[in-house]
């Protein structure tokens, strides 16, 4: 907050002796716009820090990348915008060469890392669904976590760094203006082409990889169950479809005595109706000479002793085939949301990072006559908000994270209606 207020200091201390790109009400404007940016993206990544800090549940080896995104976007937002916007807004570098070389340094540490943090989170994804078994068993912070953390940091910056802070002393000159701020290798396009074939190209095709395949898994596996549950069903089916042998008995009411008995035809089964054939029994008059008769329905079935087999064969079955279903459909869900998340991650990372890496490539080729400087600006913007994006894109899609921002925003009535209330917070919180 204190870099926010002195960028807001420093906009406000250019304007009486305004010389800027735009007019003073412009300037308030994008100030405030700008500004607006900065608070977002600083206090939605400073929510996933506190969460780790606050619930230990949430530090697992997953959750830890989410951390490690965090702690780049919150650079972005608190140390790289603030620093930029008297820049923009004023168009003169005011803070001294040296404090150039670090913001440029942390800029492109930051906003790299923040890439390929991303494409950590996406292959993170990947893993869990595809190798979901060995996945489960490591749990929490571990050498192999820390290690691919360090690893995300150790190559954003030797991607810029080592240019950025030794490119003019071994090309033994600056083209840099005075009063500008910007990398000695602004122009030069073939180090623009390597370094965002590995900033922007690589990382869009490993996360658009690691998403097709989420996807195919899911595709192979429905067929699956699709197969076991018509299985089942003709399981069921064969082990209902009974035909018994229904023997009528005639028998005298007084003293019980058995008269006759047959077995009736279908019509006459159908017309009393086999659910009461069990237990049933009727009185009816055969003449007047006769006294009335009580009538026993009895069931038999040659198969009765297989069918019972069967039964308990098939229950057993059945209990685990369900126990099995609810868990495919569980895994099935989970990775439907998996693949539904890395699917928007892919578009944003897209629209968030295509355009300017393909501005930068192709204004490094006519060296900034072919591309006006506004439109650089608006895609260097476009950059930086996916930094703002990625707190609501990343943590607050599961379900541990909004759990702890509920804690976090809403402790006392979280603990007053916790299941009505995690509804609201989240729409909230959206």
């Amino acid at each position: 907050m204190v870099i926010i207020c002195l960028a807001f200091v420093c906009v406000s201390s250019f304007l009486p002796d305004h010389h800027g790109r735009f007019s003073a009400p412009v300037t308030v404007l994008l100030a405030i716009l700008m500004g607006f940016l900065v608070l977002v993206t600083v206090l939605g990544n400073a929510l996933v820090i506190l969460a780790f800090v606050v619930d230990k549940s949430l530090r697992t080896q997953g959750n830890f990348f989410f951390l490690n995104l965090a702690l780049a976007d919150i650079l972005v937002g608190g140390f790289c915008i603030p620093l930029y916007i008297p820049y923009i807004l004023t168009n003169e570098w005011k803070f001294g060469k040296g404090l150039c070389k670090l913001w440029l340094v942390v800029d492109y540490l930051v906003c790299t890392a923040s890439g390929f943090n991303i494409v950590l989170i996406s292959f993170d994804r990947f893993v869990s669904v595809t190798r979901a078994v060995s996945y489960r068993v490591q749990k929490g912070m571990t050498k192999t976590t820390v290690a691919k953390m360090a690893t995300v940091w150790i190559a954003a910056f030797l991607l810029y760094g080592p240019a950025i802070i030794s490119w003019e002393y071994i090309a033994q000159q600056s083209i840099i203006p005075e009063n500008k701020c910007y990398a000695e290798f602004h122009y030069n396009w073939y180090f623009l082409m390597i370094a965002s074939t590995i900033e922007f190209f690589t990382p869009f095709i490993s996360v658009t990889y690691f998403n097709l395949s989420i996807y195919f898994n899911i595709r192979k596996r429905t067929p699956v169950r699709s197969e076991s549950s018509a299985a089942r069903k003709d399981c069921e089916l064969f082990c209902c479809r009974k035909k018994r042998e229904h023997i009528i008995v005639f028998t005298k009411r007084k003293n019980k005595k058995k008269v006759s008995s047959f077995t009736p035809s279908k019509p006459a089964v159908g017309s009393l109706g086999i659910h009461n054939l069990q237990t049933h029994s009727i009185e009816f008059n055969i003449s007047e000479d006769f006294p009335p008769w009580q009538v026993d329905i009895q069931t038999k079935s040659p198969w009765d002793g297989v069918y019972k087999a069967l039964e308990n064969i098939s229950g057993t079955i059945q209990k685990a085939e369900v126990a099995n279903t609810a868990a495919s459909r569980f895994r099935l869900s989970r990775d439907k949301k998996i693949a539904k998340s890395l699917a928007i991650v892919v578009c944003i990372f897209a629209v968030c990072w295509a355009p300017y890496t393909l501005l930068m490539i192709i204004r490094a080729g006519c060296h900034g006559r072919c591309i006006h400087h506004d439109l650089y600006e608006v895609s260097f913007w476009l950059l930086w908000l996916n930094s703002a994006i990625n707190p609501v894109l990343y943590p607050l899609c599961h379900i541990s994270f909004r759990k702890a921002f509920l804690k976090l925003l809403c402790p006392a009535k979280a603990k007053i209606h916790p299941n009505v209330f995690i509804g609201h917070c989240t729409l909230v919180l959206k």
